[in-house]
Parts: structure tokens; sequence; C-alpha cells
């Protein structure tokens, strides 16, 4: 009795989809990088805002007591950015503090602003 070797076909076959998970990871890397940017610069636009709210808060209780404008002015632009848009309006009964900032990632300086804005309120104190 004499045995045959025989040879599989899996053996000496490749599969036909070897490869298409490199080429899959390449052609999907750039979309996930545009991803990933945009969910950094949703990051930074959201802790702009919160610097936003905070310094709105400031601002209105310092402009409530009767500080200067232009010191409240300088004060929450301290507190946010230089280029900050800062709107103080101070009546009898109550004082408003409006904060605007534009956020644009230092990576794309092309790309367009987004806008972040916060507003506090406080009575005037007499």
């Amino acid at each position: 009795m004499t045995f045959r070797h025989t040879r599989t076909l899996m053996s000496t076959e490749r599969p036909a989809s070897r490869g298409s998970v490199t080429a899959e990871t390449a052609a999907m890397l750039p979309a996930l990088m545009v991803v990933l940017a945009a969910a950094l610069w949703a990051i930074q636009a959201v802790g702009v805002q919160l610097e936003c709210v905070d310094a709105a808060r400031a601002a209105v209780r310092a402009a409530a007591r009767g500080e200067p404008l232009d010191q409240v002015r300088t004060f929450a632009r301290a507190a946010t950015s230089p280029d900050a848009q800062v709107d103080i309006t101070r009546d009898p009964k109550l004082t408003k503090v409006q904060i605007t900032v534009e956020v644009r990632p230092s990576w794309g300086e092309s790309l367009p602003a987004v806008r972040v804005s916060a507003t506090a309120t406080a009575d005037t104190e007499r």
C-alpha cells in the first residue's frame, strides 16, 4: 500500500481578500483624521464658551457694583481673549454683560470661525 501525498489547494492559494484591510484602512484614515479634528475643535469651542460664561458673570458683578466700565472690559478680555467683544449695559435697575469670541482652530486658520457668546445679568447696586 502506497500513500500519496496530496497537496491541498488551501495551502497554495491566497485568499482573494488579502490586503483589503490595508487598503480600507488607508482609505478610511483621512476621514478619521477629519472627524478627530472636528471633535477637537468642538472641545475647544466648548472650553471657550465656559470661559465666556465665567468672565461674563464676574464682569457683571463688577459692573453692577459700580466699577468703571473700561476696567470691567479689560478684566473680561483678560479672562477670555484679547480680541473678545465685550458689551456692557448699565441702567439704574439692571446691568448686562455680553461677551462674544470667535473660535478658530490653531491648525486651520483658513477655516471659518465659530462665534461663541455668553450673557450675564445682575441687579445694579445703588
